[in-house]
């Protein structure tokens, strides 16, 4: 692997201007695709195979008039009483009339005859309903929709338009571009070199542009929820920067053992390239492993991330080289590159070259991995007592789908959401659906009255509404309306026991649904696929370390190492966005459940971020343990050589990540932006740069320990540049002197 990828990189170097052209006609070709064939993306998350969406499919063929999306405008008048009066009512009938006539609106109920309207006679609910689904509601129907009641507000009245209709996909502003300048602030402070960060930084935006403009020329085609793009930017960029940052990094170190740059980049490609290449295989196999647990809106995220990031190990293996072909030793900081010797001719035959200027082992990663190799047995323990520490809140993670409740303060659907929970209370902002569907009218009409009963006389249920039947009488709807709030645990209760309490009927199918019945069986769908997906991608992953560093007890501690930074990532965000401690700090305004998919999602993300370190770090031990070295120095050798690699990296994805939690509002993309960023700290830097030295120290020859049998049966892969080693060893009659 380490040879093909050193013929790879000299290669692109080598043709550069034919592979930046190459990858300038990719950008070019699906820009204009994504211009062109741009489709809608969806907000809604459906869930096959699940009660709620049974009904809602029913519902769809027995309703069609009612399977568009629904809108709630809360009416507020100035004192109590005031709807009763003939000049309130005329003032509500005036907004009723005004909500019928936005386009692509079908009617609007007016609230006395509904009885929307509560006890103090000041609170009015006008249902609307719309003729086509939420993601098909085009900008400027939403936008008159908003604007509905403006006339009324400027009497003193307060009117609020809510519902699913104003569930519109989050935007990425500009202030995301924040965490592209930090990114790039470090990456000059990591270089002391220009020319070097701009080549990472333009390599990784090329990457990032060429994925989102592939995700977006698929959209038609590929229904994407409106989360998806998001997550793709934010995996993209954040990988890609990682990925240019490792294989610049090692170039930059060959220019200074004195190789030519088509060398220097042939043998980067072949070392560090292969890491990044095992480590890319990680994130996509975790963020592709998503499709296993069969819930589609999650199998697209998964897949569209996994799509960019394998856009950006394909740039960071034959772009960058390119780029640096252009760049020459321009790439070292101007005070260093006249004392790198011009190299003219065959290159050395050594791995890292015949030319070692004195190896600094006096900085910074060299220092901390003395001091943690030498005392190993207190970090590790102060490390797994820190983190299970920081695990604590676990345990009590509770989970949904968002609602308004949730949505920003001063948005139109919070302001809505406020309104309503003011006037009439919580339930009415989390209705529940209940469907009867017989086999005829009769058998129908025998159970809804069952039905209505045991619903009514289930603990929480605030009211019932009259039935609605279809045009053939065989299917009717139920309002059911709870007393608490769409997610809160109680609703949940209810929901379970609506469903036990109606299971018994035997002359009609009755389903709960309703978005906050959607809500729950996401959620419990996701936590049963949890415990499978997690063995699936740890077990996968596993096995392809396994074969990348030919040992069994690496990749078994790396993959105990991860789940204590997901345990403890896991902890902090419950801390944060579902008890409030420290919510202002993220410009959280609301704490509540986090996002259903949430666990599953960071399982698979973070599993493929850590392994980025882990191989980083662990193939150069690995590299310098087979070229010679002892268990211990390889260890502190690769720490060395890493550390401010590792540190850099993770500072960039921390501020990409980052940039999604302090400059977007909306709170779902800012709760996974935060875990993400949190658990790429504790990883990087409390588990690959201090447990994992520790561990490898403690183990020392051990950790490289594979059974004879196994060995014969895998396949050498070469990640350390063992075969690359002996080829260029065979290129030169010159001796290949011992690493240093």
């Amino acid at each position: 692997m380490a040879t093909l990828l050193y013929r790879l990189g000299r290669g692109s170097l080598r043709r550069r201007r034919l592979v930046a052209a190459i990858w300038l006609v990719v950008l070019v070709g699906l820009g204009l695709a994504a211009v062109f064939l741009r489709g809608p993306t969806a907000s809604n998350f459906t869930m096959p195979g699940t009660e709620s969406q049974r009904a809602l499919d029913l519902l769809a063929q027995q309703f069609p008039a009612a399977s568009g999306a629904t809108g709630t405008i809360a009416v507020k008048a100035p004192a109590d009483g005031q709807l009763a009066s003939p000049q309130g009512q005329a003032v509500v009938k005036e907004i009723v009339q005004e909500a019928g006539q936005v386009p692509g609106v079908i009617g609007a109920v007016d609230p006395f005859t509904a009885r929307a309207v509560s006890p103090d006679g000041r609170y009015a609910l006008i249902q609307v309903q719309f003729a086509t689904g939420g993601d098909e509601v085009d900008d400027e129907q939403r936008a008159a929709y908003e604007r509905v009641g403006e006339a009324a507000e400027a009497q003193g009245w307060q009117v609020a338009p809510g519902g699913e209709v104003l569930n519109a996909e989050p935007e990425v502003g500009s202030t995301e571009a924040i965490g592209v300048v930090v990114a790039a602030v470090v990456l000059v402070v990591t270089f002391g070199s220009l020319v070097a960060a701009g080549m990472t930084m333009l390599n990784a935006l090329i990457g990032v542009a060429v994925g989102m403009a592939g995700l977006y020329a698929l959209s038609s085609t590929v229904e994407l929820t409106s989360t998806a793009p998001i997550l793709a930017l934010m995996l993209g960029l954040a990988v890609g920067i990682d990925y240019s940052l490792f294989i610049t990094s090692r170039y930059r170190q060959n220019l200074l053992e004195g190789l030519p740059p088509d060398e220097a980049v042939g043998r980067a490609v072949g070392t560090a390239g292969s890491a990044v290449l095992f480590a890319g295989a990680t994130v996509v196999i975790a963020l592709a492993g998503l499709a296993v647990v069969d819930i589609p809106f999650l199998t697209v995220m998964g897949l569209a991330a996994a799509g960019t990031v394998t856009v950006a190990v394909l740039v960071a293996l034959t772009l960058q080289p390119a780029l640096l072909g252009f760049a020459g030793r321009r790439a070292l900081p101007r005070k260093l590159r006249s004392a790198v010797p011009a190299v003219d001719g065959a290159a050395p035959a050594g791995l890292d070259g015949e030319i070692h200027p004195a190896e600094n082992r006096s900085g910074f990663g060299f220092r901390w991995a003395r001091l943690v190799t030498r005392f190993r047995v207190p970090v590790i323990l102060v490390g797994l007592l820190g983190l299970g520490l920081l695990a604590l809140p676990t345990p009590g993670m509770r989970l949904a789908l968002p609602d308004a409740g949730t949505a920003p303060v001063g948005s139109p659907a919070r302001v809505s959401n406020d309104l309503i929970t003011e006037g009439f209370g919580p339930g009415f902002t989390g209705r529940l659906a209940v469907v009867v569907a017989g086999d005829s009218p009769q058998a129908t009409a025998s159970a809804v009255p069952q039905v209505t009963a045991l619903v009514q006389r289930t603990d929480n249920v605030l009211a019932v509404a009259p039935p609605q039947l279809s045009p053939d009488g065989r299917t009717a709807l139920l309002g059911v309306l709870p007393k608490t709030g769409p997610t809160d645990a109680a609703t949940e209760t209810l929901v379970h026991d609506i469903r036990g309490q109606v299971g018994g009927i035997r002359d009609a199918d009755v389903l709960l649904t309703g978005a906050t019945a959607i809500g729950i069986d996401v959620s419990e769908k996701l936590a049963d696929a949890l415990p499978i997906y997690l063995f699936l991608v740890v077990g996968l992953s596993v096995l392809l370390l396994m074969l990348v560093f030919r040992s069994l007890l690496v990749p078994v501690k790396a993959a105990l190492g991860f789940l204590l930074t997901v345990a403890a990532t896991f902890g902090i965000t419950v801390a944060v966005f579902q008890q409030g401690h420290l919510a202002d700090l993220v410009g959280l305004e609301t704490p509540g459940p986090l996002i259903s998919f949430l666990p599953i999602l960071l399982i698979g993300i973070l599993f493929g971020l850590a392994m980025d370190y882990e191989v980083f770090l662990v193939s150069r031990m690995r590299e310098d343990f087979v070229h010679g070295d002892t268990a211990r120095q390889a260890t502190i050798s690769g720490m060395g050589h890493g550390a401010r690699v590792v540190t850099a990296a993770a500072l960039i994805m921390i501020s990409v990540f980052g940039g999604f939690v302090f400059f977007l509002d909306d709170p779902v993309i800012k709760s996974i932006g935060f875990a993400l960023a949190v658990g790429v700290a504790i990883d990087a830097f409390v588990v690959r740069m201090t447990i994992v030295p520790a561990v490898m120290s403690l183990l020392g020859d051990r950790a490289w320990w594979l059974p004879r049998w196994l060995a014969r049966i895998l396949p050498n892969v070469d990640v350390e540049g063992e075969g690359l080693h002996a080829h260029l060893a065979e290129r030169s009659p010159t001796p290949v002197g011992p690493r240093g």
